[in-house]
């Protein structure tokens, strides 16, 4: 194919990764849509994301809008005469009028393997699942949420080790890698496209704070998920002495609520390694936490500085 004019829409850091690529390739970004500036820091300054300072960098046009629904919006991104529109977590409705404006319409990089995990968060919901793999999708966008024929897939794992920030990294490129492929022959995947299976279909709803809040009656493997799927945002927490207690690692522990016969969020024990924590049907080891207004440290190092702070007995999660 010759190279493609394309106008990208994203707005965080895993979009500026799919952009970044863009930009390296032999196709034009002629322009970018991205959300307006959000309040940021201490201050509640106006901050550019990631993908409008990118853009900005290489002097390519910007633009903002509150939606897309405005007639002339079509007609500002008509004006581009664009091959082709990229979506990458760009966070506003397409509308119908902008679906099919581009001569090969939208695509969009997801981060997860559809049917599985359509919506707005699908890396920390796979992970929050226990899913033992997860991938990128490059799919030709429909009206519908999620909907449309994927073009092209890459799956990784998921390991034990991985957290919302590593599986978020790794799409990242794994996303931007798939979108350059699949744009050196986007007519012929699009002929042969593989329409999405009605079996498998979950919606990975938007994250909250509230989402993050532990309860301690879930098994430990649950809420170790929990913990990793919340790292790094919005943070796994509980409560402690009626204060917010974050937690961002976690592991499941050997011993028991049964034999023990306490609370749910009981502390069983409180070491070096981290705090032994009652919880459904067994216990999870917390073992980085972040006091109110401290930085996150390791419960050893925390310890060091604090040595009274946690006491076993105490439970987990009163307010």
């Amino acid at each position: 194919m010759s190279p493609l004019r394309i106008i990208f829409a994203g707005t965080p850091e895993f979009a500026a990764t799919s952009l970044q690529a863009l930009l390296e390739s032999e196709h034009q970004v002629v322009a970018v849509l991205t959300q307006p500036d959000r309040p940021s820091g201490r201050g509640k300054k106006l901050s550019a994301g990631p993908v409008k300072a990118l853009a900005l960098s290489h002097q390519i046009p910007v633009l903002q809008p509150l939606s897309l629904r405005a007639d002339d919006i079509a007609e500002q991104l008509n004006a581009y005469a664009a091959d082709v529109m990229v979506v990458v977590a760009y966070g506003l409705l397409i509308p119908p009028a902008v679906l099919t404006l581009p001569r090969y319409g939208c695509i969009n990089v997801h981060g997860s393997l559809l049917p599985r995990w359509r919506g707005a968060a699908p890396i920390q919901r796979a992970i929050e699942a226990g899913d033992a793999q997860t991938g990128v999708g490059i799919m030709q966008m429909e009206v519908g949420l999620d909907t449309g024929p994927v073009l092209l897939e890459r799956r990784t794992p998921i390991t034990l080790e991985d957290t919302g920030a590593s599986v978020h990294d790794r799409l990242a490129a794994l996303g931007a890698s798939a979108l350059t492929e699949a744009l050196t022959d986007l007519p012929a995947l699009q002929d042969s496209a593989a329409v999405q299976p009605q079996d498998g279909i979950t919606y990975a709803h938007k994250l909250s704070k509230d989402d993050a809040l532990l309860d301690w009656g879930d098994e430990p493997v649950r809420q170790v998920n929990r913990v990793r799927a919340f790292n790094p945002w919005p943070v796994a927490w509980t409560y402690y002495g009626g204060e917010p207690l974050k937690i961002w690692a976690a592991e499941t522990s050997l011993e028991h609520t049964q034999k023990n016969g306490v609370a749910l969020g009981t502390i069983l024990n409180v070491a070096a390694e981290g705090l032994t924590v009652a919880t459904g049907s067994g216990a999870v080891l917390l073992t980085e936490l972040q006091l109110p207004g401290k930085r996150a440290m390791a419960v050893g190092d925390l310890l060091r500085g604090r040595p009274d702070y946690f006491k076993a007995g105490e439970v987990l999660g009163e307010r």
